[in-house]
């Protein structure tokens, strides 16, 4: 089955990372109160950024991994800036390469 990892821009500018196997029935219970606590205390203004998995498994545990992430991070696999992606990794800040 497939799976989308996803991540929305909410009312008070923080962003929600979620996962699903329908994106367009998901981002409607977003936006319609019945999604998630944190999209139903700041509701969701848009989506900015999905991934298609062929697998909700391999969805569900990508969105573990970015949810974990910085905000800077989140903002760098927005807009595509690999480079930033390692850079703003807590390893490879800390370590080097």
């Amino acid at each position: 089955m497939k799976g989308y990892v996803y991540i929305l821009l909410c009312s008070n500018g923080s962003y929600y990372t979620g996962s699903t196997i329908n994106l367009e029935r998901r981002l409607y219970e977003h936006h319609n109160g019945m999604g998630a606590r944190h999209t139903k205390k700041f509701p969701p203004v848009k989506l900015l950024y999905y991934e298609e998995y062929s697998r909700i498994d391999v969805a569900f545990k990508r969105e573990k991994q970015i949810q974990k992430w910085s905000r800077r991070k989140k903002e760098a696999l927005m807009q595509g800036k690999i480079k930033d992606l390692i850079a703003y990794s807590r390893n490879y800040s800390q370590f080097g390469k």
